[in-house]
Protein backbone atom coordinates (compact mmCIF):
# COMPACT_ATOMS: atom_id res chain seq x y z
CA UNK A 1 0.00 0.00 0.00
CA UNK A 2 1.43 3.37 -1.04
CA UNK A 3 2.10 5.91 1.69
CA UNK A 4 -0.50 8.58 2.35
CA UNK A 5 0.92 11.93 1.22
CA UNK A 6 -0.04 15.22 2.81
CA UNK A 7 -0.74 18.58 1.17
CA UNK A 8 -1.25 21.84 3.06
CA UNK A 9 -0.96 25.58 2.52
CA UNK A 10 1.53 28.21 3.65
CA UNK A 11 -0.45 29.29 6.70
CA UNK A 12 0.80 26.14 8.45
CA UNK A 13 3.71 26.71 10.83
CA UNK A 14 5.99 23.69 10.32
CA UNK A 15 9.78 23.52 10.69
CA UNK A 16 11.40 23.14 7.26
CA UNK A 17 13.20 20.02 8.45
CA UNK A 18 9.86 18.27 9.03
CA UNK A 19 8.47 19.43 5.69
CA UNK A 20 11.43 17.87 3.88
CA UNK A 21 11.69 14.72 5.99
CA UNK A 22 7.99 13.90 5.77
CA UNK A 23 7.55 14.94 2.13
CA UNK A 24 4.82 17.48 2.95
CA UNK A 25 3.71 19.59 -0.01
CA UNK A 26 3.05 23.22 0.91
CA UNK A 27 1.17 25.47 -1.52
CA UNK A 28 1.65 29.20 -0.93
CA UNK A 29 -1.00 31.83 -0.54
CA UNK A 30 -0.26 34.89 -2.65
CA UNK A 31 -0.01 38.31 -1.04
CA UNK A 32 -0.94 41.24 -3.28
CA UNK A 33 0.25 44.73 -2.40
CA UNK A 34 -1.13 47.23 -4.91
CA UNK A 35 -1.47 44.37 -7.43
CA UNK A 36 2.13 43.23 -6.93
CA UNK A 37 2.16 39.50 -6.08
CA UNK A 38 4.38 37.85 -3.47
CA UNK A 39 4.17 34.12 -2.76
CA UNK A 40 4.04 33.57 0.99
CA UNK A 41 7.24 31.99 2.24
CA UNK A 42 8.87 32.07 -1.21
CA UNK A 43 8.99 35.67 -2.41
CA UNK A 44 8.49 37.19 1.04
CA UNK A 45 9.36 36.02 4.54
CA UNK A 46 7.20 36.42 7.64
CA UNK A 47 9.54 39.12 8.96
CA UNK A 48 9.38 41.05 5.68
CA UNK A 49 5.60 40.70 5.56
CA UNK A 50 5.01 42.17 9.00
CA UNK A 51 7.55 44.95 8.46
CA UNK A 52 5.84 45.97 5.25
CA UNK A 53 2.35 45.61 6.70
CA UNK A 54 3.19 48.06 9.48
CA UNK A 55 5.21 50.49 7.37
CA UNK A 56 3.16 50.95 4.23
CA UNK A 57 -0.37 52.07 3.45
CA UNK A 58 -0.81 49.86 0.40
CA UNK A 59 -3.87 47.95 -0.70
CA UNK A 60 -3.53 44.42 0.67
CA UNK A 61 -5.19 41.27 -0.64
CA UNK A 62 -4.32 37.64 0.14
CA UNK A 63 -5.55 34.83 -2.08
CA UNK A 64 -5.27 31.07 -1.61
CA UNK A 65 -3.59 28.67 -4.05
CA UNK A 66 -5.59 28.33 -7.26
CA UNK A 67 -7.57 25.26 -8.30
CA UNK A 68 -4.94 24.76 -11.00
CA UNK A 69 -2.18 24.84 -8.36
CA UNK A 70 -3.92 22.11 -6.38
CA UNK A 71 -4.53 20.01 -9.49
CA UNK A 72 -0.85 20.25 -10.45
CA UNK A 73 0.34 19.06 -7.02
CA UNK A 74 -2.28 16.31 -6.83
CA UNK A 75 -1.25 15.09 -10.29
CA UNK A 76 2.39 14.97 -9.24
CA UNK A 77 1.62 13.04 -6.06
CA UNK A 78 -0.76 10.69 -7.90
CA UNK A 79 2.33 9.34 -9.69
CA UNK A 80 3.61 8.15 -6.30
CA UNK A 81 0.52 7.26 -4.29
CA UNK A 82 -3.21 6.61 -4.52
CA UNK A 83 -3.98 8.33 -1.18
CA UNK A 84 -3.67 12.06 -0.46
CA UNK A 85 -4.75 14.07 2.58
CA UNK A 86 -5.17 17.77 1.83
CA UNK A 87 -5.61 19.72 5.07
CA UNK A 88 -5.84 23.49 5.18
CA UNK A 89 -6.46 26.62 7.21
CA UNK A 90 -9.95 27.36 8.46
CA UNK A 91 -12.49 27.91 5.72
CA UNK A 92 -13.63 30.99 7.67
CA UNK A 93 -10.23 32.58 7.06
CA UNK A 94 -9.34 31.42 3.54
CA UNK A 95 -10.87 29.67 0.53
CA UNK A 96 -7.99 27.17 0.35
CA UNK A 97 -10.19 24.22 1.39
CA UNK A 98 -12.87 25.13 -1.13
CA UNK A 99 -10.36 25.31 -3.97
CA UNK A 100 -8.72 22.06 -2.87
CA UNK A 101 -12.11 20.33 -2.95
CA UNK A 102 -12.78 21.64 -6.46
CA UNK A 103 -9.41 20.38 -7.65
CA UNK A 104 -9.91 16.96 -6.05
CA UNK A 105 -13.03 16.35 -8.18
CA UNK A 106 -10.83 15.87 -11.24
CA UNK A 107 -9.18 12.81 -9.63
CA UNK A 108 -12.28 10.79 -8.76
CA UNK A 109 -11.67 7.16 -9.66
CA UNK A 110 -7.94 7.74 -10.13
CA UNK A 111 -6.68 8.85 -6.72
CA UNK A 112 -8.35 9.04 -3.34
CA UNK A 113 -8.08 12.61 -2.03
CA UNK A 114 -9.53 13.62 1.33
CA UNK A 115 -9.83 17.38 1.88
CA UNK A 116 -10.06 18.44 5.53
CA UNK A 117 -10.79 21.86 7.05
CA UNK A 118 -8.51 22.15 10.08
CA UNK A 119 -10.70 24.86 11.68
CA UNK A 120 -7.45 26.54 12.78
CA UNK A 121 -4.31 28.11 11.36
CA UNK A 122 -0.61 28.72 11.92
CA UNK A 123 0.90 26.45 14.60
CA UNK A 124 -2.44 24.69 15.10
CA UNK A 125 -2.50 23.67 11.46
CA UNK A 126 1.18 22.78 11.61
CA UNK A 127 0.58 20.39 14.51
CA UNK A 128 -2.19 18.62 12.57
CA UNK A 129 -0.22 18.45 9.32
CA UNK A 130 2.83 17.01 11.07
CA UNK A 131 0.75 14.37 12.86
CA UNK A 132 -0.96 13.40 9.59
CA UNK A 133 2.33 13.10 7.70
CA UNK A 134 3.90 11.05 10.50
CA UNK A 135 0.88 8.73 10.53
CA UNK A 136 1.15 8.32 6.76
CA UNK A 137 4.86 7.57 7.02
CA UNK A 138 4.06 4.95 9.67
CA UNK A 139 1.84 3.11 7.20
CA UNK A 140 -1.60 4.27 8.32
CA UNK A 141 -4.33 4.20 5.67
CA UNK A 142 -6.05 7.36 4.43
CA UNK A 143 -9.18 6.52 6.42
CA UNK A 144 -7.06 6.10 9.55
CA UNK A 145 -5.27 9.41 8.99
CA UNK A 146 -8.57 11.23 8.39
CA UNK A 147 -9.98 9.65 11.57
CA UNK A 148 -6.89 10.85 13.45
CA UNK A 149 -7.43 14.40 12.16
CA UNK A 150 -11.11 14.37 13.08
CA UNK A 151 -10.11 13.39 16.60
CA UNK A 152 -7.35 15.98 16.96
CA UNK A 153 -9.07 19.04 15.46
CA UNK A 154 -11.45 19.64 18.43
CA UNK A 155 -8.43 19.67 20.75
CA UNK A 156 -6.61 22.57 19.04
CA UNK A 157 -7.28 26.02 20.53
CA UNK A 158 -6.09 29.56 19.91
CA UNK A 159 -6.39 32.87 21.75
CA UNK A 160 -5.07 36.30 20.78
CA UNK A 161 -5.03 39.89 21.96
CA UNK A 162 -4.81 42.66 19.38
CA UNK A 163 -4.95 46.42 19.29
CA UNK A 164 -5.59 46.62 15.54
CA UNK A 165 -9.21 47.70 15.64
CA UNK A 166 -9.42 48.59 11.95
CA UNK A 167 -8.66 44.98 10.98
CA UNK A 168 -11.37 43.64 13.26
CA UNK A 169 -13.83 46.20 11.94
CA UNK A 170 -13.01 45.34 8.32
CA UNK A 171 -13.57 41.66 9.05
CA UNK A 172 -16.92 42.36 10.69
CA UNK A 173 -15.80 41.19 14.14
CA UNK A 174 -16.59 44.56 15.72
CA UNK A 175 -18.65 47.54 14.54
CA UNK A 176 -17.42 51.04 13.68
CA UNK A 177 -18.31 52.54 17.05
CA UNK A 178 -16.47 49.77 18.92
CA UNK A 179 -13.46 50.34 16.67
CA UNK A 180 -13.32 54.07 17.35
CA UNK A 181 -13.88 53.80 21.10
CA UNK A 182 -11.45 50.90 21.42
CA UNK A 183 -8.70 52.79 19.58
CA UNK A 184 -9.25 55.90 21.73
CA UNK A 185 -9.09 53.95 25.00
CA UNK A 186 -6.25 51.65 23.99
CA UNK A 187 -8.45 48.59 24.40
CA UNK A 188 -7.21 45.21 23.16
CA UNK A 189 -9.97 42.66 22.42
CA UNK A 190 -9.40 39.10 23.61
CA UNK A 191 -10.08 36.79 20.65
CA UNK A 192 -10.49 33.04 20.45
CA UNK A 193 -10.56 30.76 17.42
CA UNK A 194 -13.66 28.62 17.88
CA UNK A 195 -14.93 26.19 15.22
CA UNK A 196 -12.61 27.92 12.78
CA UNK A 197 -14.06 31.37 13.43
CA UNK A 198 -12.50 34.36 15.20
CA UNK A 199 -14.71 35.42 18.10
CA UNK A 200 -14.09 38.58 20.20
CA UNK A 201 -14.70 38.12 23.92
CA UNK A 202 -13.53 40.36 26.74
CA UNK A 203 -11.48 43.55 26.36
CA UNK A 204 -8.31 44.45 28.26
CA UNK A 205 -6.29 47.65 28.50
CA UNK A 206 -3.07 47.09 30.45
CA UNK A 207 0.03 44.98 29.81
CA UNK A 208 -0.63 43.03 33.00
CA UNK A 209 -4.17 42.22 31.89
CA UNK A 210 -2.94 41.00 28.51
CA UNK A 211 -0.57 38.52 30.12
CA UNK A 212 -3.14 37.50 32.74
CA UNK A 213 -5.79 36.75 30.12
CA UNK A 214 -3.50 34.53 28.06
CA UNK A 215 -2.20 32.72 31.14
CA UNK A 216 -5.75 32.17 32.41
CA UNK A 217 -6.68 30.77 29.00
CA UNK A 218 -3.82 28.26 29.23
CA UNK A 219 -4.74 27.38 32.81
CA UNK A 220 -8.13 26.11 31.65
CA UNK A 221 -6.49 22.98 30.22
CA UNK A 222 -5.76 20.06 32.51
CA UNK A 223 -3.32 18.62 29.97
CA UNK A 224 -1.30 20.39 27.30
CA UNK A 225 0.73 18.40 24.79
CA UNK A 226 1.96 21.40 22.79
CA UNK A 227 1.77 25.14 23.37
CA UNK A 228 3.27 27.86 21.20
CA UNK A 229 3.36 31.63 21.60
CA UNK A 230 2.43 33.66 18.52
CA UNK A 231 3.80 37.12 17.85
CA UNK A 232 4.32 39.42 14.89
CA UNK A 233 7.88 40.65 15.38
CA UNK A 234 11.35 39.19 15.71
CA UNK A 235 12.03 40.99 19.01
CA UNK A 236 10.47 39.90 22.28
CA UNK A 237 8.74 42.75 24.07
CA UNK A 238 7.87 43.07 27.75
CA UNK A 239 4.50 41.40 27.29
CA UNK A 240 6.13 38.40 25.59
CA UNK A 241 8.80 38.03 28.28
CA UNK A 242 6.18 38.28 31.04
CA UNK A 243 3.98 35.72 29.31
CA UNK A 244 6.83 33.23 28.89
CA UNK A 245 7.85 33.67 32.54
CA UNK A 246 4.29 32.95 33.69
CA UNK A 247 3.93 29.95 31.38
CA UNK A 248 7.22 28.42 32.54
CA UNK A 249 6.06 28.86 36.13
CA UNK A 250 2.70 27.29 35.34
CA UNK A 251 4.09 24.40 33.26
CA UNK A 252 7.64 23.70 34.52
CA UNK A 253 9.84 21.69 32.21
CA UNK A 254 7.83 22.43 29.06
CA UNK A 255 9.13 24.25 26.01
CA UNK A 256 7.09 27.02 24.41
CA UNK A 257 8.21 27.82 20.86
CA UNK A 258 7.76 31.45 19.82
CA UNK A 259 6.70 31.91 16.21
CA UNK A 260 5.40 34.52 13.79
CA UNK A 261 1.77 33.91 12.91
CA UNK A 262 0.77 33.71 9.27
CA UNK A 263 -0.29 36.51 6.88
CA UNK A 264 -3.85 35.17 6.51
CA UNK A 265 -4.38 35.39 10.26
CA UNK A 266 -2.70 38.81 10.27
CA UNK A 267 -5.13 39.96 7.58
CA UNK A 268 -7.96 39.25 10.02
CA UNK A 269 -6.50 40.31 13.39
CA UNK A 270 -3.78 42.78 12.40
CA UNK A 271 0.01 42.97 12.66
CA UNK A 272 0.27 43.77 16.37
CA UNK A 273 -1.13 40.74 18.15
CA UNK A 274 0.09 38.34 20.81
CA UNK A 275 -1.42 34.92 21.35
CA UNK A 276 -1.14 31.28 22.27
CA UNK A 277 -2.04 28.16 20.33
CA UNK A 278 -2.60 24.98 22.29
CA UNK A 279 -3.00 21.32 21.46
CA UNK A 280 -4.24 19.57 24.57
CA UNK A 281 -3.71 16.04 23.26
CA UNK A 282 -6.13 13.12 22.89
Amino acid sequence: MAQVRVVTDSTAHIPEEKVERLGIRVLPHTIYWDDNPFRDGIDISREEFFHRLRAEEESLCIVPPSVADFRRVYAELAQETSSILSIHTSGRLSEACERASQAAQAFLGRCQIAVVDSLTSSLGLGILVTAAAEAGAAGKSLDEVVHLMRGMIPHVFGAFLTGDMEYLERGGYIDHTQSIVGSMLGVKPFLVIDEGEIIPLEKVTTREEIVDWLVEFAEEFSTIEQLGVAQSGAERGEEMESLLTELHSLFPGKEFPVFLYDPVLAYHIGPNSLGVIIYEGL
